[in-house]
């Protein structure tokens, strides 16, 4: 099992920043890649950005170039750096780590509890 807990989340002005942080415990040594996602109000769940274990970036098409992604491995912990924040960003936002099993490809998801982000004047 891995364990992930989110912080950071908050209010902010429209065009201000937040860094949000995971922290993985548990079965972590197999973990493939980590990475954030959003969900809004009355909207599906969508990529904001991952990282791989080599340390490989994919980010959602609304925050290239706003947000940074980024990992301490000493510390099991993934960042996201967000900036020039406005009022589409506001979401819940779920840390993701996944396994994908190298015998069946079976990709196992776990994810964090959530972490509510406002951008609001």
């Amino acid at each position: 099992q891995v364990q992930l807990v989110e912080s950071g989340g908050g209010l902010v002005q429209p065009g201000g920043s937040l860094r949000l942080s995971c922290a993985a415990s548990g079965s972590i040594f197999s973990i493939n890649a980590m990475g954030w996602y959003r969900q809004a109000p009355g909207k599906q769940r969508e990529l904001v950005a991952t990282i791989t274990s080599g340390g490989s970036t994919n980010y959602g098409d609304s925050v290239k170039g706003r947000f940074t992604i980024s990992r301490d491995n000493a510390k099991n912990t993934v960042y996201l750096q967000m900036n020039s924040l406005n009022p589409e960003d506001t979401a819940v936002y779920y840390c993701n780590a996944y396994r994908r099993d190298i015998t069946t490809l079976i990709r196992r998801d776990y994810w964090g509890q959530g972490t509510q982000v406002t951008v609001s004047s």
